[in-house]
């Protein structure tokens, strides 16, 4: 997925704002369901939502106004009810700005913790459970 860095994503310094890094993540996600006709929207209806547990970021090298990252999302595991990404997000030079792990749970509209559909795990291209 690519982000073209606009001024409202920087900071006094000039570089990208810390915290926008987890909005990209978050959008990255989406697009990677997406890409594997997961609908987030359909998922909420029918009261199946996830929730970030656990969110690492290693920041490698600053990002600037006018940049165009590009960010590489994987499936780095998957158990019956948590989803663990992957992120390398690069910058127009090939350069890693930074290193990201995302570790979500399938809960229900209550936030109680539930099993991940069958059929997701059919779309996420999984056989077989991996442990988190």
């Amino acid at each position: 997925m690519k982000v073209r860095i606009y001024y409202h994503h920087t900071d006094c310094g000039k570089v990208v704002y810390y915290a926008n890094y987890l909005k990209f993540l978050e959008e990255a996600r989406t697009e990677f369901f997406e890409s594997k006709e997961i609908f987030v929207k359909e998922l909420t209806a029918q009261g199946i939502l996830f929730v970030v547990a656990r969110q690492e970021i290693d920041y490698k090298r600053p990002a600037f106004y006018g940049d165009l990252l590009n960010i590489d999302t994987k499936l780095a595991a998957l158990s019956k009810v948590r989803i663990e990404f992957e992120y390398e997000i690069k910058n127009q030079n090939g350069q890693i700005i930074s290193n990201a792990k995302t570790i979500m749970a399938c809960v229900d509209k209550d936030l109680k913790p539930i099993s991940i559909p069958l059929e997701l795990y059919k779309k996420l291209g999984k056989n077989s459970v991996n442990n988190l």
